[in-house]
């Protein structure tokens, strides 16, 4: 997938790594950049188009799709992260709030731009997921098992659309500098560098990236004995 004269779609345009993502894009010399939002009027990048786009409302994104034909790259970036302990007293309500985001969103954004990527030729699904996709830690519980889910949504979605021709990406990355990880004390990666990784991937043609060190290593681990998902007291 070659990002030169691509017409995207970002979702959750208006800030943090969906904002590094539309900015790249138009830089690599994309044709077009939808840059959705559920609120549009807060996208202020110049040279997009802003989009009004709610993952949690299912209209909202069919309207989005029907607008959008010319799509050949969609980005599912975005999602949620709030710090809660699944057992916590609001740990049911914070894993479906984080359920509807981040796994139910990329799937209503998926499963409704499919169509349009096909009749493109194929084009491409490029999913935002996280290390937390393989590992979990108390405070990030709920936010932890939404990505495991996502990871497994990507994993589905590049086995039901190859026959179309559609390249699924699915990009895996620690803490990233944005107002999301503004709690977290701890080394963090600039958008514009995990933006950047990710599309190199895409256009080499890989379906799957660790976009930093951390990532890289948890991913090269999975298959330990002591694997990095069984946290410290695992057996």
């Amino acid at each position: 997938m070659k990002l030169q004269d691509a017409t995207i779609l970002v979702t959750g345009a208006n800030r943090g790594l969906g904002l590094a993502f539309a900015r790249a894009a138009l830089e690599r010399g994309a044709r077009k950049v939808y840059a959705a939002a559920r609120n549009p009027e807060q996208v202020t990048l110049a040279g997009v188009e802003p989009l009004r786009l709610d993952v949690l409302d299912e209209e909202s994104v069919a309207e989005a799709a029907r607008r959008c034909g010319d799509v050949t790259l969609v980005i599912n970036n975005a999602g949620i992260a709030h710090v809660d302990s699944l057992l916590g007293d609001g740990g049911e309500a914070s894993l479906r709030k984080h359920m509807e985001t981040n796994f139910f969103g990329m799937l209503r954004v998926s499963r409704h731009f499919a169509p349009v990527l096909g009749k493109n030729g194929g084009g491409a699904l490029l999913n935002v997921l996280s290390i937390a996709s393989f590992i979990n830690a108390p405070i990030l519980s709920t936010y932890s098992i939404s990505k495991t889910a996502a990871w497994g949504l990507t994993n589905a979605l590049r086995n039901e659309l190859n026959p179309q021709g559609t390249q699924v990406l699915g990009l895996h990355v620690g803490f990233i500098d944005t107002d999301l990880t503004e709690g977290f004390d701890m080394p963090k990666m600039p958008p514009a560098l995990v933006a950047a990784r990710a599309f190199d991937a895409l256009e080499a043609g890989a379906s799957e990236v660790m976009a930093d060190e951390a990532s890289q290593m948890v991913k090269a681990n999975l298959s330990a004995a002591a694997a990095p998902y069984l946290g410290q007291g695992g057996h």
